[in-house]
């Protein structure tokens, strides 16, 4: 699956330097990934979740969430925000 951009990623490990091991297995897993719809998705990251058109991952036991985007049929993933657990909670990646 090819990550359209590794940017907020990037970023959120500059705020946040002790995620960046957990967001770099989770970028390589997903970069390597053939899933062609969510149930496969799901065999391989057990606790991703489908929200409102956001597909989101939890990430670095339960630590970090990423909010995407993708677009099986294009094999692309669009990064929409990565955040916090608490920032998660807020709700405001919903906006």
């Amino acid at each position: 699956m090819r990550v359209i951009s590794k940017r907020p990623i990037r970023e959120f490990w500059e705020r946040h330097p002790e995620s960046k091991p957990a967001l770099e297995e989770w970028f390589r897993k997903v970069t390597q990934l053939e899933a062609a719809s969510f149930p496969e998705l799901r065999q391989t990251f057990r606790s991703v979740d489908y929200v409102e058109g956001y597909t989101l991952f939890d990430v670095g036991g339960n630590k970090y969430r990423i909010a995407a985007v993708i677009h099986y049929d294009k094999k692309r993933l669009y990064v929409r925000q990565v955040m916090t657990h608490a920032e998660y909670d807020r709700n405001d990646w919903r906006r």
